[in-house]
Parts: C-alpha cells; sequence; structure tokens
C-alpha cells in the first residue's frame, strides 16, 4: 500500500498559483464550517484530557465536555456544556480587548440562564473567508486556521428585540491550556 506524501516543494502543504486540484464537495459552507470547529473542539479536548459527548437530540447545546482530575472538589470528574458558533466576518486576530457576536434572543436566555447545574460555554471560530485557507497540513504540523475564543454569558441580558451582540474577550483563546483552567475552576465549584 502506497501513502501519498506532501510535496517537499510546496512549503507546508500549500500548492503554487494556478495548481490544478480536485473540486470541493457540494455540502454548503456553513456546513462545513460547522464540521471544522467541531475538529478544533476535539483537537482541544484530546489535548486536554476530556471526554465529548454530543446530546442526542440538540436541544441548543452542541457538545458536553467532561474532564476527570484528583484535584476536582465537587465530584471527581466535572462538565460543561458547550456551544459552537462560527464566523468569517472578522479577520484574525481582531482588534481590541472584545470583538461582537450576535446571538438570537432564544438561544442567549438559555446560554445565560443562572444559576445553573451544569455551567454552559459559547466558543466562537474565525475561519478565513475562503476555504483553501482554513487548513495546513505537513509532515510535522496540521493548522487549524484561525482559532476560537470563549465566553461565559451567564447572567447576560438579551438587549435586542430579536438578536444581541454580545462581546467575545480577545485574551480567552480556547485551547487545551485555557479548557483545562475552565475544568479546574469548575471543579472547585467555580465558575468557568
Amino acid at each position: 500500500m502506497a501513502l501519498a506524501q506532501p510535496d517537499p516543494a510546496t512549503p507546508h502543504g500549500r500548492r503554487p498559483p494556478g495548481h490544478l486540484t480536485a473540486p470541493r464537495g457540494s455540502l454548503a459552507v456553513t456546513a462545513c464550517m460547522e464540521t471544522l470547529q467541531v475538529g478544533y473542539l476535539h483537537a482541544v479536548a484530546a489535548a486536554a484530557g476530556c471526554s465529548l459527548a454530543q446530546p442526542f437530540p440538540d436541544n441548543g447545546i452542541d457538545w458536553h465536555v467532561s474532564h476527570s482530575a484528583p484535584g476536582h472538589t465537587t465530584d471527581d470528574e466535572v462538565t460543561i456544556k458547550v456551544q459552537l458558533k462560527s464566523t468569517y466576518q472578522l479577520g484574525p486576530r481582531p482588534p481590541g480587548p472584545t470583538f461582537g457576536f450576535t446571538l438570537d434572543n432564544d438561544h442567549l436566555v438559555k446560554l445565560a440562564r443562572t444559576p445553573v447545574s451544569v455551567h454552559k460555554i459559547l466558543v466562537v471560530m474565525i475561519v478565513p473567508r475562503t476555504q483553501d485557507d482554513w487548513l495546513r497540513a505537513g509532515p510535522d504540523h496540521l493548522e487549524l486556521r484561525h482559532c476560537c475564543y470563549w465566553t461565559n454569558l451567564a447572567g447576560h441580558p438579551a438587549t435586542g428585540r430579536r438578536r444581541t451582540t454580545v462581546r467575545i474577550p480577545t485574551t480567552r483563546v480556547f485551547d487545551d491550556r485555557a479548557l483545562r483552567e475552565i475544568m479546574t475552576r469548575v471543579g472547585a465549584g467555580g465558575r468557568p
């Protein structure tokens, strides 16, 4: 069995301009964005040593993420609920301390409910506008672009008539370190 190897003449798996490639499938770009953000969540959870469960049917929450650690005081395993969203309307490294993301009020009310027995976070992935720029792979890396940011919306009011813009801190990059820190706080009885 032969395995395809990256062309050494193309750095980081990038194709030279004008290179012919096979056509993409006919899935809507938004459906592909959802798949990409799920892959990102899986990679972060794996690196953080967390397990994932997808509720069925989905009732406004995409994933349950669980973490076991001897330091947890509330239980031997703690869980948070994660709602994934994505956008290509922002570039990488949004300027300023926050960026805006608009949610339907019904969805915001669900994410903002307090008190709760299982905490919820919103994870927003900023993706490049063009699918050609979403992924880079090479013999020593797999790069998903751009990245996810997270926030806890507990207690956030719905301010718009049908939709509300929430602010996502640009300091809260969602990676394995952030997820471990979230789980440590929840495991000690705190908020994400």
